[in-house]
């Protein structure tokens, strides 16, 4: 026999080349891959999401995979099943499976019996140590969970250790250590014995304080510091401290880190980083509201002006019913109740449906915190002329003021709960600085809850009440009236009030307004509103009830909510006219 003549090398390398894509190409075929579906059965809910996801096999779910593949992961399911469902109490869980080829795949199936759950039998949660003794350690223990006769969960267990821990180290123990830490489980009995037990370790006190290099002195800076030398450490107060130099103005950025590398002494060191902002700020944008009229408004603000940190600003107002500039200057006193020191002038000229007025207003003030009201007392000194109901007028008034804040919210931006309080106080005698004397009282209230996913319920109120020498003598700007985008619309800004015998609204000495809005967000930006408002400004004993109601359009803009509101008079003994509002800025 002749031999067979053998296939050359470079024939065997242009075979293989032509070869090995097309073996890539069928290779899944080759394979047999497969889909894979997972069903589970016998437990629902968060006992199933977590048995999923511990499931190894889930993460091939939705890709193709050979039926090797699927074999060797299926093997370790009972146990990963197992694993996933023992933080819920369950140790002693059985499960039956089943691999199943169908025509569209490979199908495993879970039978799970969960079986009883372990109970809690025996509990000793001990905090020994300085901190045994305080009472937000005391309600922690108190409060452990799962307790005596209660299913183990040991999200539960992780959740109140964490309590107790918190409670330890919001306290100043912030070496507290667990000395034993077990939770015994007994499978057989489907028991469970929990032993706990912190040791608090000394409570260390606050440090000295280190400011990075900055505009201003140290000295300045530790105004800010909210609490005393000697103080327990406490990280409530740090974040308060952090807070109130964010809420200065001064910063593009600010850290607040405690120093815990020192294990010896007992006092904490607090490492300050600053960096500046930008010292000179300028503003400019154009406006458009039915009360005064499309407008332009520019501004200047001087964060700060020398190294004490004072303030000042210049805003002016260029609308088609409103001409105004002011300026203000501001001296932070920095403290426990962050103090403040304003003064301020403003050049007004207002020209309304009721009244036209040029006046100059000075202003002095004191404002602080109060807890989570902001008190503000101060002097006021206005003068100038003015137009009401085609009467001329010119007076000076001075008096005395004292108002008091509050804002909450959980997102001042768009809030879906939240409120807004407001008091103020009055009172001016006759002198050589003032034609008339009056005392007036106000207050303004505005209330937001959230109704469903998408909607919010709005409730407004402003009342007013005074006492005054000579009415006439009042400029147009300490009068009451009612009318226009926040307050009754339907009418024109300023259009209600007490009418002279010509029929002229002249204000009045009382003022009552409500309100109430629905709205309805149907996209996350763009949203309805149906409202009615009611109210009237008033003389004693001359109350008119006037109602307008409307439907408007939301928009939530990047510079504020703008509210588009079409609304009509369906109570008044005023002409009857449809009215379209337009205002822009927060809530609250």
């Amino acid at each position: 026999m002749t031999p067979r003549t053998l296939p050359s090398a470079r024939r065997c390398a242009r075979i293989l080349r032509w070869l090995v894509p097309v073996l890539f190409a069928l290779a899944p075929w080759v394979a047999g891959a497969a889909n894979l579906t997972i069903t589970l059965e016998g437990i629902k809910d968060e006992l199933a999401d977590a048995a999923r996801a511990n499931l190894t096999l889930q993460q091939y779910a939705s890709r193709d995979v050979t039926p090797a593949q699927i074999r060797r992961l299926f093997n370790g399911a009972e146990k990963e099943i197992q694993a996933a469902l023992e933080p819920y109490g369950y140790y002693n869980v059985s499960v039956q499976s089943n691999l199943q080829t169908t025509d569209k795949g490979l199908t495993a199936l879970f039978r799970v019996t969960p079986g009883e759950r372990v109970i809690v039998t025996n509990s000793k949660i001990e905090v020994s140590g300085e901190g045994k003794e305080m009472n937000a350690v005391k309600r922690a223990v108190r409060r452990f969970k799962p307790a005596v006769g209660e299913p183990l969960d040991h999200g539960e267990y992780e959740a109140s250790k964490t309590a107790l821990e918190s409670s330890l180290f919001n306290n100043g123990f912030l070496r507290a250590k667990a000395t034993k830490k077990t939770v015994a489980v007994k499978r057989k009995e489907n028991t469970a014995d929990i032993d706990l037990e912190y040791e608090t370790g000394p409570r260390l006190k606050f440090g000295e304080v280190h400011f990075s290099e900055s505009q201003f002195r140290p000295q300045f800076l530790e105004r800010y510091i909210p609490w005393k030398e000697g103080d327990y450490y406490s990280p409530d107060e740090l974040l308060a401290f952090q807070q109130r130099l964010v809420d200065a103005d001064y910063f593009a950025t600010v850290s607040v880190q405690p120093d815990l590398k020192n294990d010896a002494g007992l006092e904490v060191p607090i490492n300050v980083e600053l960096s500046p902002a930008k010292r000179t700020i300028y503003t400019a944008g154009v406006y458009v509201s039915t009360d005064t009229g499309p407008g332009v408004r520019v501004g200047m603000q001087r964060r700060w002006i020398n190294d004490q940190g004072h303030k000042f600003n210049v805003d002016i107002d260029n609308a088609q019913r409103l001409k105004a500039i002011t300026a203000g200057y501001k001296i932070p006193l920095p403290g426990r109740n962050d103090r403040s020191l304003n003064f301020g002038t403003t050049y007004r000229d207002e020209d309304t449906q009721s009244t036209q007025s040029k006046t100059e207003r000075l202003v002095a003030n004191e404002t602080r915190k109060l807890g989570h009201w902001t008190r503000t007392l101060g002097l006021n000194f206005l003068a100038g002329t003015y137009t009401v109901a085609d009467v001329p007028g010119q007076s000076k008034v001075t008096w005395a003021e004292a108002t008091l804040a509050r804002k909450e919210a959980n997102d001042f931006f768009f809030p879906r709960r939240g409120y807004s309080l407001a008091f103020s106080l009055r009172a001016g005698p006759h002198n050589v600085l003032s034609d008339t004397s009056f005392a007036q009282a106000t207050a303004d209230a505005k209330w937001i809850h959230r109704l469903g996913r998408r909607e919010r319920l709005i409730l407004r109120t402003s009342l007013g009440a005074m006492r005054v020498r000579n009415f006439e003598e009042l400029p147009p700007e300490l009068r009451f009236f009612a009318g226009g985008d926040r307050s009754i619309r339907g009418f024109d800004y300023q259009q209600l009030g007490s009418t002279n015998a010509q029929g002229g609204v002249i204000g009045g000495t009382y003022l009552t307004v409500a309100s109430a809005e629905v709205e309805h967000y149907f996209l996350p930006k763009w949203g309805a509103a149906a409202f009615v408002d009611g109210g009237d400004a008033f003389m004693k004993g001359e109350y008119n009830l006037n109602v307008g109601a409307g439907v408007g359009v939301r928009w939530r803009s990047p510079v504020g909510i703008v509210r588009l509101d079409f609304a009509k008079p369906v109570r008044s003994e005023l002409a009857h006219s449809f009215r379209v509002h337009i205002s822009i800025g927060p809530d609250l």
